[in-house]
């Protein structure tokens, strides 16, 4: 049963759940229209008895010899069966339409005082009488009138008939039309889909139709058209950084050809072939740097790089990493100098931390002019820890901060003689957040640029 449901398409699925549920209405609704027709005519049969029973004590009148007749005996056939019954039991009056139907009984003792009605079977159409107790010149008896409820049957039979052959036509009625409801309410989804379908990845650029954004489809739509921006944007990305790392990976190996080539066109002595060799050795480091890069920016990205979440104090580490780089600083003759108000600490992992800050002050030492201060300043606020890195170089042009976090991006401004791959800033920044603080670049002018690491408090 399930596997014969999901063969169907949503739109069958749907007319069949909407034909289900109207089958389900119109069949409460159409035992509702009989239970009150059916109560209605019973009703109204009930009401014309009582109207009976007011017309026999009307037309009652006792004989001089103390037995009841009728007032307009010629008129009796045309009234409802009628019968009257003594005090004592004695059946005293039947008129001609009972006399053609069965014997109806009469339980006197147990007889109350109001009216009574009660059906009468026998071997015909059940007949319904009302009896009630009456007096006729001062003589208690008891008035039955009786009417057939073969008219009442037979109503209630044709409204029946009439509920029960209407039903599959309105079921039929509504099957079609949930049909086409169904059909009109998907076909946007159709048009996505066949949209889709043409969509691949060298066609990320088109989008799929949005008929109406403010319904349920739209957004759908507007959601998927998002996911494929999004989608365009990282295989962009993907093309760039593959062409970006292409470059940088031919570059030293070039150079490495280059030098071997070189270094077999003739015959040399060993500080010749020395001096080839750690040519080729420096462009093996270079290539090697690269790819710890790159490799470091992958594990970032699918979230493969353990994290050791511990508190950090700043300003120890801070003093770590100008202890490392201070050789590079001293052959600008740079200056590094740690600021610090009391003694910060931020929840982070201790080495990815650490690299970030290397980076960034690596970076401030290659662009900031010799003879320049670079200041790492160690704060803390209410919510976070901070470490700023200020430079005095030349700051960074305004088009391009908006991707100095890109890899392999190099601004246009950048001195010829700074050597680097562009990967710097963007492992900082995915170090920094993978020890969930942020890396941002505070302020940038021609005096000089700040860099901000903020980490939650330890």
């Amino acid at each position: 049963m399930t596997g014969w449901w999901r063969s169907h398409s949503v739109r069958v699925q749907l007319t069949l759940w909407y034909v289900a549920a109207m089958t389900l209405v119109l069949a409460v609704y159409a035992g509702a229209i009989l239970a009150y027709v059916s109560r209605s005519a019973s009703q109204l049969l009930n009401q014309q008895l009582r109207s009976d029973f007011q017309w026999a004590t009307v037309m009652v009148e006792q004989t001089p010899e103390g037995g009841v007749t009728w007032n307009g005996e010629e008129a009796i056939e045309e009234h409802p069966w009628l019968q009257v019954w003594g005090a004592d039991g004695k059946l005293l009056f039947r008129n001609g339409v009972a006399l053609g139907q069965p014997d109806v009984g009469l339980d006197l003792p147990n007889l109350p005082d109001d009216a009574t009605v009660s059906v009468a079977t026998g071997d015909g159409v059940p007949l319904r009488v009302l009896s009630r107790r009456g007096e006729i010149a001062g003589n208690p008896v008891v008035i039955q009138v009786g009417r057939s409820e073969q008219a009442m049957r037979e109503q209630i039979r044709t409204v029946a008939l009439i509920l029960l052959l209407g039903l599959p036509v309105a079921v039929a009625t509504a099957g079609i039309g949930g049909y086409v409801l169904a059909r009109r309410a998907l076909a946007p989804i159709e048009r996505m889909t066949e949209r889709a379908e043409t969509i691949t990845a060298e066609r990320l650029s088109d989008r799929l139709p949005v008929s109406n954004p403010d319904n349920e489809m739209g957004r759908l739509a507007t959601m998927f058209n998002a996911t494929l921006a999004r989608l365009e944007e990282s295989f962009e990305q993907m093309r760039r950084f593959t062409a970006d790392v292409s470059h940088e990976l031919r570059t030293p190996l070039t150079a490495i050809r280059s030098v071997g080539e070189v270094g077999l066109r003739g015959r040399r002595d060993e500080a010749g072939y020395r001096t080839v060799i750690g040519s080729m050795l420096e462009e093996v480091d270079r290539l090697a740097g690269l790819v710890d890069r790159l490799l470091t920016l992958s594990r970032a990205d699918t979230g493969v790089t353990t994290r050791s979440i511990e508190p950090v104090v700043l300003k120890e580490l801070a003093e770590r990493v100008v202890g490392d780089l201070a050789v590079l600083a001293e052959e600008k003759s740079q200056q590094v100098v740690v600021e610090a108000h009391g003694s910060p600490r931020g929840l982070g992992d201790r080495l990815m931390v650490r690299q970030a800050l290397i980076n960034l002050v690596d970076n401030a030492i290659k662009f900031a002019p010799a003879g320049s201060a670079i200041v790492i300043r160690v704060g803390e606020s209410a919510a976070d820890a901070t470490v700023d890195v200020i430079d005095r170089g030349p700051g960074i042009p305004a088009a391009a901060r908006e991707h100095i976090f890109d890899r392999f991006f190099r601004a246009s401004s950048a001195p010829a003689d700074v050597v680097g791959t562009g990967l710097g800033l963007s492992i900082a920044k995915s170090a920094v957040e993978t020890s969930g603080g942020t890396l941002t670049l505070e302020h940038t002018d021609e005096h000089g640029s700040t860099f901000r690491i903020r980490l939650p408090r330890g």
